[in-house]
């Protein structure tokens, strides 16, 4: 029963905000975006980007929207501080000429009320191509604390690192990289 009134509360709120394009800013507490690749063919590495910031426009009646994202390429972090230097290099994300990248996208999916797929354009050392996100889970609630609605979820891709100049330890070390992002944004006012 509580379940039910939550649940009708929270949709007859979203459906009295969703009357024009809304903003939503990144929480960058409840939001990450990780990355797995083969390592020489028998374990899969993993890491994190630890700073992202974005937002997401979204135009819940015409079903589309923004979303504009930036990723610090020298915060990536694999947990071994060896690698993450070596990832900051050259050879991988080359940090130093190319500190940011970005994913801009203009064409989002819905079926309902529910963001299926975002396809935008991924920028990473310069070179940008496109990238498809799935939505692998995806919901919006009123926050009791903040009083305003979130909407968050998890996405994923995937890209090949060779596309973007990035050949280093191939074939070795993978060339598909597995792309795992959770946002969580806090509508504006």
């Amino acid at each position: 029963m509580r379940r039910a009134i939550v649940a009708a509360f929270i949709a007859c709120c979203a459906a009295s905000g969703r009357a024009e394009p809304v903003t939503y800013l990144f929480d960058a507490q409840h939001t990450q975006v990780q990355w797995e690749t083969r390592h020489f063919g028998t374990s899969t590495q993993r890491g994190r980007f630890v700073s992202v910031e974005g937002s997401i426009v979204i135009d819940w009646q015409a079903g589309r929207g923004d979303v504009s994202v930036s990723i610090a390429t020298a915060d990536v972090s694999s947990g071994v501080p060896a690698l993450d230097a070596m990832l900051r290099g050259a050879g991988f994300l080359a940090s130093d000429r190319f500190p940011a990248a970005y994913f801009v996208a203009r064409q989002l999916r819905f079926e309902g009320d529910r963001l299926q797929e975002v396809r935008g354009e991924f920028t990473l050392r310069g070179v940008s191509q496109p990238l498809s996100l799935r939505a692998t889970r995806f919901a919006c609630r009123l926050d009791a604390g903040l009083r305003r609605d979130v909407c968050g979820g998890d996405f994923e891709g995937r890209i090949l690192r060779s596309d973007f100049g990035s050949t280093y330890g191939l074939p070795f070390v993978g060339d598909e990289v597995r792309l795992l992002v959770a946002v969580e944004a806090v509508r504006q006012p």
